[in-house]
């Protein structure tokens, strides 16, 4: 592990910051490090700030910045109530867990943020440049499978010096979420004007539209409290999770629910373009293969913040 000082700003401010090892889930082929001494090699460790709002742009090759927004270590109850309208059995039981601080992007990943990155040399397997049916530098990447997504973490944590690595589910609702218990991080139900989904159907109350049928650009609807756009619908977004059917044994400490190397499905969160709104609610889950690529699924990255 290099420990070099890197220039990292902060919203207006810029700050010195010292990157620290992380114990990677071992499904990312992490190197696991244990604790860390207060100073290694005469460099004080800053740790990293997590104040709601607070954030830093990465820069990546060809100029390309990645926005990412710290969210501050809470408790939140996952999953969804019996009574959530179109709630699946998937979604229970609710249960607490305590998540630690982390960074999470501010928005799904970009098609000119993945080209950027792609270009990086390999780590364990190649990426196309261009997989996206939808084109647009400021859409969402899509048609990337679960092992592609991690790629571009490796590649990315490689640049970087950081650890990167794609959101675990109990941080993606979390972060989805931003303290609100309602289905949405809008309120109780969805329309057009709010998120990208088959708006020719209804939630709730809410008004049916013209379907769009694409991915739009992203940052076009409005952010949740912590700041985080396109969280509800455009392109499901993968997490490092494997899928399980429901909640009984899930770990309660934000950590990532990974079952074993044959599990079949990744875990799946958000809902897109193509789908209801009910499939894009904060407690909507879905499970695929990390095989899989479709037009409809993109990825947002974390950094762990200690």
């Amino acid at each position: 592990m290099k420990w070099n000082r890197k220039r990292v700003v902060y919203g207006e401010n810029e700050s010195m910051m010292d990157p620290q090892p992380d114990r990677q889930d071992a499904v990312l082929g992490g190197q696991t490090s244990g604790s860390q001494d207060a100073v290694l090699g005469g460099l004080e460790q800053v740790d990293w700030p997590y104040r709601i709002h607070q954030s830093f742009r990465e820069p990546l090759p060809n100029g390309i910045g990645l926005e990412m927004v710290a969210l501050p270590a809470d408790r939140f109850l996952m999953g969804s109530p019996e009574e959530e309208g179109e709630r699946e059995s998937s979604e229970g039981p609710q249960h607490e867990v305590t998540v630690p601080k982390f960074f999470i992007g501010k928005y799904p990943i970009t098609q000119a943020q993945w080209r950027a990155v792609a270009e990086l040399p390999e780590v364990m397997r190649s990426l196309t440049l261009d997989p996206s049916r939808f084109q647009g530098d400021h859409r969402p990447v899509e048609n990337i499978s679960w092992f592609q997504a991690v790629e571009f973490c490796e590649r990315l944590s490689e640049y970087t010096e950081r650890p990167y690595r794609l959101a675990r589910e109990a941080e993606w609702e979390y972060a989805c979420r931003a303290g609100t218990p309602s289905p949405f991080y809008f309120g109780e139900t969805i329309t057009p004007d709010l998120a990208n989904y088959d708006s020719e159907q209804m939630y709730g109350t809410s008004s049916k539209g013209a379907r769009r049928d694409q991915t739009t650009e992203v940052g076009r609807f409005p952010p949740n409290e912590f700041d985080l756009y396109d969280l509800h619908g455009n392109v499901w977004e993968w997490c490092v999770d494997d899928f399980n059917p429901n909640y009984q044994g899930a770990p309660t400490d934000g950590g990532a629910w990974v079952t074993g190397a044959n599990s079949p499905f990744r875990v799946l969160r958000g809902g897109s373009w193509l789908d209801r709104p009910g499939r894009c609610r904060s407690a909507a889950r879905y499970g695929d293969s990390p095989f899989n690529r479709f037009p409809y699924v993109g990825f947002r990255v974390v950094c762990s913040a200690h």
